[in-house]
């Protein structure tokens, strides 16, 4: 295998919610493979931890505070960024989430779930979590006539969840929008495609998936009998992929595509 179809070296990649447990992950195997890493979201300290644990690794990397929902502030990074490390040949758009009010117990009423919860899912994952930073830091990779654009979507997406269905309608938009943007800009050198983890045990999730006594909730025990690999995925497994999207030579024919990483848990319809 040519490792130089995987050699980042020479891009500007930009992680927004790059201080979170998976585009963290995703931002250090960018700055591993030789990219100059931006790593951007509203917590200071936990990015300069990731910025520290790249530049350790021997990458290059840097802060940058955001708002992923405020355009003034996307854009105010990006020209911050451009000055540092040069303009974003890849944008990571992995800020996203759900809400305990946007969480349906079992047995609870649909027609009782908060519009202002639902709304605040949508903004979190669709607006803040692809629209705004494709926008802002697309505009400069048009400018240029090069790029990759990969957001960060769900297996849920694809399968509607039970109880998360804010979070499962949001994501199947995430993977409309990328699929959109694919064609619009695929003759003016962008690619835009899209990664959906499956269950990967996170903050905003654990909860659901663990008890205090680190024994698996119901929840988790149907998870883990529903998927063929019988485990949850560690963080570090969405790098492959990642890496292969923002390569330039190794992914130049791919855009519009949303690539599966869950352990089998699609496959499986019975």
């Amino acid at each position: 295998m040519n490792q130089q179809l995987f050699d980042l070296s020479g891009e500007t990649a930009v992680v927004i919610g790059g201080t979170g447990e998976l585009g963290g992950a995703m931002a250090q195997a960018l700055g591993e493979c030789g990219a100059r890493v931006a790593v951007v979201g509203r917590d200071a300290e936990r990015g300069e931890k990731r910025v520290a644990a790249i530049e350790a690794a021997g990458g290059s990397a840097l802060f940058q505070a955001a708002d992923a929902l405020v355009p003034a502030s996307l854009a105010a990074a990006r020209d911050a960024i451009n000055e540092r490390l040069g303009p974003a040949s890849v944008l990571v758009n992995a800020a996203g989430g759900n809400r305990p009010d946007a969480t349906l117990p079992p047995g609870s009423d649909f027609c009782r779930l908060p519009l202002e919860a639902w709304q605040g899912v949508f903004d979190l994952n669709l607006v803040g979590g692809a629209l705004l930073p494709s926008q802002v830091f697309g505009e400069t990779m048009l400018a240029a006539g090069r790029g990759s654009i990969i957001n960060i979507a769900s297996m849920a997406g694809m399968i509607p969840l039970s109880r998360v269905v804010a979070y499962s309608a949001a994501k199947a938009a995430v993977i409309n929008l990328t699929r959109f943007l694919a064609r619009e800009w695929a003759g003016r050198g962008i690619r835009v495609n899209s990664i959906s983890p499956g269950f990967f045990p996170a903050e905003q999730n654990k909860t659901l998936l663990y008890n205090d006594d680190g024994s698996y909730t119901e929840r988790g025990r149907q998870i883990i009998g529903h998927t063929p690999m019988a485990r949850f995925g560690e963080a570090h497994e969405l790098a492959g992929a990642v890496v292969w999207l923002a390569a330039h030579r190794a992914s130049s024919f791919v855009t519009g595509q949303n690539i599966v990483v869950d352990g089998g848990f699609s496959s499986v319809t019975i």
